[in-house]
């Protein structure tokens, strides 16, 4: 049976928004849509594995036209295979994908391999007829859990947007069946974040709980000043609250909160992760790790991270990866991480879930869909069947 890639395709897209958080607004956000197409054939249909990159960092068609995707296409097939023939082995596209890249200096390269390893990772498991999630357990020596924490991130800034309105944005995600939610703080005045905080915690009550994150918008001495003020209140973490390298900051931190923080969206590689361990104060039993492998050179950098990890001493389940994709979903289904973001509102048809799939008492249950179930949601299928057409 031949089993080859036989096309790359990008397309950038828009998923612009008039939010913004403590650092950057999202009025020109984009991302990259990238489908990997085979020779393979099943059920009728030629296999094309699909990947995005997550909001935040912009679409990165440059990059994957004129610099990665050629790398792979102009590959020995053979050298792409895994042991039986039968289907591609991802850490050999990686390994492609990565030759004659120096190490370190990141830059945007890690989103564009991420976005083509998802796809490669897409094609793999619809290549073996299974859901990602399974494939994944099947081949750590796990049990697939599909039943996954998923909590609500929003609480953005945005134009004219008071309290009664945060409030109601948050009602609405308890009213769906999360009971995490998540707000921004940081791009406004510690007395008027303070205002939003209680006036959110009012609305929520006992039947959620709350998370605050400041996308790396502080220095060490306003870092500690939120602190002091969050420490005042039951919240789910406190998340990174100062630029992601600055691991003395992060250190730093624990002496004046003791409660859960959170960090890791903007580190991209296994390097950076042990750095994080090392140096940056993280307290296994009750902080969180984010790390997206969309934006950190994919799965198979991934795996490498969480190798990482346990060698420190970490569990799978600290880790609620950022990004809110379905991606990140297989993996904590598979590979029991302690469960994913997620955008009800926001950055479509990117994000959300399989059509029908619901939250509730703040999970999800993934369905059984070959690949990573992007079949599954029909406005983001559309898109993609439009890029491979």
């Amino acid at each position: 049976m031949s089993v080859r890639i036989v096309d790359i395709r990008e397309i950038t897209k828009p998923i612009s928004s008039p939010i913004r958080n403590a650092y950057i607004d999202f009025t020109k956000m984009t991302t990259s849509l990238v489908a990997v197409v085979t020779d393979v054939v099943r059920d009728g249909r030629r296999v094309v594995g699909y990947g995005f990159n997550s909001n935040g960092r912009y679409g990165q068609g440059g990059l994957i036209r004129e610099r990665f995707a050629s790398r792979l296409l102009e590959a020995d097939p053979k050298t792409l295979l895994d042991a039986s023939g039968d289907n591609i082995d991802p850490d050999k596209a990686w390994a492609v994908l990565m030759s004659n890249e120096k190490p370190g200096g990141h830059g945007e390269r890690s989103v564009a391999v991420g976005t083509i390893d998802m796809a490669i990772w897409d094609a793999v498991a619809k290549i073996a007829g299974k859901p990602l999630f399974r494939l994944l357990a099947e081949r750590h020596n796990r049990k697939a859990d599909p039943r996954v924490f998923v909590y609500a991130a929003g609480g953005y800034y945005y134009p004219g947007k008071d309290n009664s309105a945060l409030r109601a944005e948050m009602r609405g995600y308890l009213d769906r069946g999360y009971n995490v939610v998540k707000m921004k703080i940081g791009g406004a005045s510690l007395a008027e974040d303070r205002a939003r905080i209680e006036a959110v915690l009012k609305e929520i009550g006992s039947q959620a709980q709350l998370a605050v994150d400041a996308n790396g918008r502080f220095d060490l001495e306003t870092a500690i000043a939120y602190a002091k003020m969050l420490r005042d209140y039951p919240l789910f973490w406190y998340e990174e609250a100062g630029d992601p390298l600055d691991y003395h900051l992060q250190a730093s931190l624990a002496e004046f909160y003791p409660g859960p923080m959170a960090t890791g969206e903007n580190l991209f590689s296994h390097h950076d992760a042990r750095n994080l361990i090392r140096y940056g104060g993280m307290r296994p039993d009750r902080d969180w790790l984010q790390f997206d492998c969309a934006l950190s050179y994919g799965l198979c950098e991934y795996l490498r991270t969480l190798d990482v990890l346990k060698t420190h001493g970490w569990s799978p389940s600290r880790c609620i990866p950022h990004g809110g994709h379905q991606m990140s979903l297989n993996i904590a289904a598979g590979l029991g991480l302690g469960g994913n973001e997620s955008y009800p509102d926001l950055f479509q048809p990117y994000g959300g879930f399989p059509d029908g799939v619901r939250v509730e008492s703040g999970h999800i249950t993934m369905p059984d869909l070959p690949g990573i179930g992007f079949e599954g949601k029909a406005d983001l299928y559309r898109e993609m069947k439009a890029l491979a057409a």
